[in-house]
C-alpha cells in the first residue's frame, strides 16, 4: 500500500449547493459547525483544465472546521466542471473527499491507469489541484492538492477559529 502515490489521510468533505449561504446557515444551525470562511474564486486559477481541455473556473466556496475534518461548501458559477458532474444545478449533494498530495503527476498517471479520468486540474499560484472522477468506486469525486505553506497556514486559521466557538459571526467573508 505504501507504493500509491497519494497521501490517503481524507482532511476534508465537501458539498456542492445553489446557495452557499443558506447552506452554511443550516451547517450552523443544525449541526453546530462553523464559522464558514467564504471566498469568491473567479480569476486565480490558471492552467485549468476540464477532462482535458482548457476551461475557465469559478465559484463561492465555504470553508469551516468540524473536529478533525474540514467541511467545504461550494457553489460552482460555471456549468462545464467536475462540481456539475455529479451535482447538477438545482440539488445539493456530496461531491468529494480531499487529501493532500506529493505528486500530482504521479497520482493524476495512477489514477488515469485505473481508469479514473482526471474531471478538472487547475494552478492557483503555489498551489495545483486536480479532481479525479473516482465515482465508480466511492460514489464521488477525490481532490487532491498540494500542501504548500500559504494554504496550511489558512486551514490552521480557519480550524483554529472553530475551536471554542460561540456562534458569533457565522459567514465571514474574505
Amino acid at each position: 500500500m505504501l507504493d500509491k502515490p497519494t497521501d490517503r489521510t481524507v482532511f476534508q468533505n465537501a458539498w456542492v449547493v445553489d446557495d452557499v449561504e443558506a447552506t452554511c446557515m443550516k451547517w450552523v444551525r443544525e449541526m453546530g459547525v462553523g464559522p464558514f470562511f467564504v471566498t469568491e474564486y473567479a480569476d486565480q486559477f490558471e492552467e485549468m483544465s476540464y477532462r482535458g481541455e482548457p476551461a475557465k473556473l469559478s465559484m463561492l466556496v465555504a470553508i469551516a472546521q468540524a473536529g478533525p475534518m474540514q467541511i467545504e461548501i461550494i457553489q460552482p458559477t460555471v456549468d462545464r466542471c467536475a462540481y456539475r458532474d455529479s451535482v447538477p444545478a438545482g440539488a445539493d449533494g456530496f461531491h468529494h473527499m480531499c487529501v493532500w498530495t506529493h505528486d500530482i503527476d504521479a497520482d493524476s498517471a495512477y489514477f488515469e491507469s485505473l481508469g479514473y479520468a482526471t474531471a478538472n486540474r487547475g494552478r492557483a499560484g503555489e498551489i495545483v489541484f486536480a479532481y479525479y472522477d473516482t465515482r465508480p468506486l466511492m460514489g464521488c469525486m477525490l481532490e487532491v492538492v498540494t500542501q504548500s505553506p500559504t494554504l496550511t497556514e489558512r486551514f490552521a486559521t480557519i480550524a483554529a477559529a472553530a475551536e471554542n466557538w460561540n456562534g458569533d459571526n457565522p459567514i465571514r467573508y474574505e
